[in-house]
């Protein structure tokens, strides 16, 4: 802890990127609020613990539109399209976006993508298998093409352009620096606003069509700039998710044989393992900041009006409180009530999707790679930056 109070989060743990958890419990045995530095530089207040930060996602106090109240920080330029969508705005803004789009995402329509799921999840493996050398980086073969290939064709992004996108989504997720953020925070719009135009002229069967004709029963529908928010929004949540889902999931059942052996024997385990592997590591360490609106009074601690929040997912799914021995990795615990997806009004919209894609892809990966194994100590592998996104830059892998 500094002098002034604020605890440095990497002069606790130096290791706090690669492993935060014993730093998470270590100010859950404390408190369940903290006033931080996060590794950037930023200082801002923590929340820990599954019950406070349960609490924490339903507390209106706690707002997600920056836009409305101070701005999105100095580097960013409220005003911009690709910062206005649904997880930036609060009711009664959010229930109507939100309920503009809800039904791309019911749980029919999600099941009915399966086949193409698994049909573009055996393209790739097809493709990652043709190496001779047996070896290849499990992110870029597979983890992330899979994810990114769905949600562009749900959206009708064209094929050409979906690297781009990744670099984009990148420097949103995990910036290396606040001019890099910036830039992809303006090219998106730019690009989708070319892309919507291209659509309004010649509808296709995509989402993006959709949307563009969608019109609710009141009369309501999504604006210009509201559909530029709402696909990148789609687009980024669309994916990231999945790969780190795909990327720590595996990384888990590697760093525990017994339990690879186990799904590998049954694969009635698989959708338990897969909850498992949301709550022992997820892919969203953080929720997206909040900005407490009034002074915030959490279980004895103020919150400052004004104060950037974050709401420590990855901590409350290692609860004892919530989940016994959390820091054990069971594919056949009863991981529901874990907060993956968040929790509340901003409760993650594709989680369906997400756990689709996660199910088919490292099914199909253990049935056609049943000796896949790490090629690498998980000391050496590069993290995500940032505390919003967990997982590793490559995974790479052997068979």
């Amino acid at each position: 802890m500094a002098a002034d109070g604020i605890v440095e989060l990497t002069q606790v743990s130096p290791d706090f990127v690669r492993d935060p958890y014993p730093v998470y419990a270590a100010l859950r045995a404390e408190a369940p609020v903290h006033h931080v530095r996060v590794p950037d530089g930023r200082e801002l207040w923590l929340v820990v613990g599954h019950e406070m930060c349960r609490r924490a996602f339903t507390d209106p106090r706690l707002s997600r539109d920056w836009q409305n109240h101070g701005g999105i920080g100095q580097i960013l330029n409220p005003d911009l399209p690709a910062v206005g969508h649904m997880l930036t705005t609060d009711p009664p803004d959010h229930t109507r976006l939100r309920r503009l789009v809800a039904g791309s995402f019911t749980p029919r329509r999600i099941a009915a993508l399966g086949p193409r799921v698994q049909q573009i999840t055996d393209e790739l493996l097809d493709a990652m298998l043709e190496n001779h050398e047996r070896r290849a980086d499990l992110i870029a073969s597979f983890a992330f093409p899979l994810p990114m290939t769905v949600i562009c064709e749900l959206l009708g992004v064209p094929e050409l352009d979906r690297h781009t996108f990744r670099g984009w989504s990148n420097a949103v997720v995990a910036p290396t620096s606040a001019e890099e953020e910036a830039r992809a925070y303006e090219e998106m719009p730019a690009y989708l606003a070319r892309l919507i135009g291209t659509k309004r002229e010649s509808p296709g069967d995509d989402l993006l069509s959709a949307m563009i004709q969608e019109v609710d029963d009141g009369g309501d529908r999504l604006t210009g700039d509201e559909l530029i928010g709402m696909c990148v929004l789609l687009l980024i949540a669309g994916h990231e998710t999945t790969v780190n889902l795909i990327g720590n999931g595996m990384r888990a059942l590697f760093a525990h044989p017994d339990q690879l052996a186990r799904l590998r024997a049954d694969f009635g385990l698989l959708e338990g393992a897969v909850e498992e592997m949301l709550r022992y590591d997820g892919p969203v360490e953080t929720c997206t900041q909040r900005l407490a609106l009034e002074d915030v009074d959490l279980d004895g601690v103020t919150v400052p009006a004004g104060s950037t929040v974050l709401i420590a997912m990855a901590d409350a799914d290692r609860d004892q409180e919530r989940f016994e021995d959390p820091h054990r990795f069971d594919i056949g615990r009863d991981a529901r009530g874990h907060i993956a997806f968040g929790h509340g009004l901003h409760y993650c919209l594709g989680a369906p999707l997400a756990r689709l894609e996660g199910r088919i892809a490292i099914r199909t990966l253990l049935e056609r790679c049943p000796d896949i194994a790490a090629d690498a100590d998980e000391s050496s592998l590069r993290w995500l930056t940032g505390m919003l996104m967990r997982g590793v830059k490559e995974l790479p892998v052997r068979w």
